[in-house]
């Protein structure tokens, strides 16, 4: 059973916030875009394993070897059906500062790109500012206006769907050893769901999140209820 977590005023106007921005029909003047990052382990077989011929199924050894780790960073336009998922050595600040220069290029026709991301400390304008200088940094940055999730609410952000997506079709229970081949792999993964232009059919709604929760706006005032 789905637990419903305590919330506050502050989390109830977050959450609305970002449910009100996801029912906005789509616009090319101005896009909403979902941004999470997700951690991947790279694996390599600790022995060749049997590749499939006719009458043979594909084998392979239960034992792995840990080859360290990578990111991928899940990004998707969700009622566009833009997607911008793709790998990188890490999630660090300069890592962050790219995948925001990647989305702003997507858009350069945009007044301004709306992006859903959680609290994550890099996720400001400090991260660009470091990377591309204080001028450049502000710059790109004012191109956006970001919709921070509440904490403990990532089930509001639409790139989790986009994370389910490509962590099954992507990866399945196929082993990834290095960063080349995550990228090779995202990127193929990123351009088939470009192409076919899937989009993201959100339909949980600030009125289905005051049945669910219980509350009315004056809650959100700080009133009792």
């Amino acid at each position: 059973m789905w637990c419903v977590p305590k919330v506050d005023a502050e989390y109830l106007t977050r959450m609305e916030s970002v449910l009100d921005l996801l029912a906005k029909p789509a616009t090319e003047r101005e896009p909403v875009v979902a941004l999470d990052e997700r951690p991947v382990q790279l694996l390599d077989s600790a022995r060749p394993g049997t590749p499939m011929a006719p009458g043979r199924i594909a084998r392979q050894d239960y034992e792995y070897v840990r080859q360290g780790t990578a990111n991928v960073f899940c990004i998707v336009a969700p009622k566009i059906g833009a997607h911008l998922t793709h790998a990188t050595r890490n999630r660090k600040a300069p890592r962050f500062a790219d995948a925001m220069k990647r989305i702003a290029r997507t858009f350069p026709k945009a007044k301004t790109i709306h992006v859903v991301m959680d609290n994550l400390n890099t996720h400001c304008q400090k991260s660009l500012t470091d990377v591309y200088g204080d001028f450049e940094g502000r710059r790109l940055w004012r191109r956006f206006t970001v919709h921070y999730t509440p904490k403990h609410a990532s089930w509001l952000n639409p790139a989790e769907i986009e994370v389910g997506l490509w962590s099954r079709e992507c990866l399945g229970r196929v082993r990834v050893a290095t960063l080349e081949e995550l990228r090779s792999r995202t990127s193929a993964w990123n351009a088939v769901a470009n192409r076919a232009r899937r989009r993201i059919n959100w339909q949980f709604t600030t009125a289905d999140a005051r049945r669910v929760f219980r509350y009315d706006r004056g809650v959100m005032h700080g009133t009792e209820h």
